[in-house]
């Protein structure tokens, strides 16, 4: 059964219940990374292995978004900030026990070489879980915490061997 989720703004990264923060360092350039996070939604399940379908809806400025086992989302993008900061809100979904539920990845250029003989420093990612729900689910996302973590780290590794393999697409 779909429900809907209380609609958040940007302010909930700060006010959630719930605040799950990961970081992760890519070789890949901001500019690649967002345009793989923004643009090229539908590819996100080659590299995020939670991920079993993305795509643009409302003509870019929502998403729907299948995971492995079944879970849905109906989102909508709150920040599309170029080469920056890309962050979507649940609209919608079949998860039990979620009352509101806003993600936001955030790049920006790491400070020294990736590793060495490397030129381009690379990016750092953070991603913002930032969720409510009642107490169970509180302390369940808590428990998934090391799992989501683990999967994000997963994520970015897959996405930079992606991006750096391949010729800069522009």
């Amino acid at each position: 059964m779909t429900r809907r989720l209380r609609p958040v703004g940007l302010d909930f990264l700060e006010q959630a219940p719930t605040r799950l923060v990961f970081t992760a360092r890519a070789a890949a350039p901001p500019a690649s990374l967002y345009r793989a996070l923004a643009e090229e939604v539908t590819g996100w399940p080659a590299w995020f292995r939670a991920v079993s379908l993305a795509r643009p809806t409302g003509g870019g400025a929502g998403r729907e978004v299948r995971l492995v086992g079944g879970v849905r989302f109906q989102e909508t993008i709150v920040a599309s900030e170029a080469s920056r900061r890309y962050a979507y809100r649940v609209d919608e979904t079949n998860a039990p026990g979620l009352r509101a539920l806003l993600e936001e990845w955030l790049l920006a250029p790491a400070a020294g070489p990736h590793s060495p003989g490397d030129r381009s420093p690379g990016t750092l990612v953070r991603w913002t879980f930032a969720a409510d729900g009642p107490p169970a689910l509180r302390l369940a996302l808590a428990a998934a915490r090391p799992g989501l973590g683990h999967s994000f780290r997963t994520a970015v590794r897959t996405l930079d061997a992606r991006l750096t393999a391949a010729p800069d697409r522009g």
